[in-house]
């Protein structure tokens, strides 16, 4: 007979900052880019890799891949649901792969977003593309002031 607590997975929860990352995909803004970049990726995917194709989110290993490290990133994106698009943005979070993978699939799929999936490729160049990139984020060490600056030195 087996031990039912033995089949249970042992993976601790979310951390906190996990959770608020999370969190953070849940704001319709977010959930559009994520849909958005997911859309570009099964197209090219199809186009590119089709056979191979088939995975979750009908993707083959490699852009799974890319779109599970685009997730991870969106989800840690400083600006939050505030963020302006990739390439507005003065942060670049992606790696050099990455990122040069990325614009191939937008480059490729760009164009061909508006007949798959009109509303999003509207969404995207309309509403996002337009979007100011809001001042870069500061970190919590530079947000502290100096309490122990003395200030400059008295004249004489």
């Amino acid at each position: 007979m087996k031990n039912a607590a033995m089949d249970r997975p042992t993976t601790p929860p979310p951390s906190d900052g996990a959770a608020r990352r999370e969190a953070r995909l849940a704001t319709p803004r977010m959930k559009r880019e994520f849909n958005t970049l997911a859309a570009m990726l099964r197209i090219y995917c199809h186009d590119h890799h089709g056979a191979a194709a088939g995975g979750e989110h009908g993707l083959c290993a490699e852009c799974g891949e890319l779109l599970a490290y685009a997730r991870k990133r969106l989800a840690g994106c400083p600006f939050g649901p505030e963020k302006p698009t990739c390439a507005n943005c003065q942060i670049h979070c992606y790696g050099p792969r990455q990122r040069e993978t990325t614009r191939v699939v937008m480059r490729y799929a760009g164009p061909r977003m508006l007949w798959r999936h009109p509303w999003l490729a509207l969404a995207h160049l309309l509403v996002d593309g337009r979007r100011p990139a809001p001042p870069r984020p500061r970190g919590a060490q530079a947000a502290k002031p100096a309490a122990t600056d003395p200030g400059p030195p008295p004249r004489n």
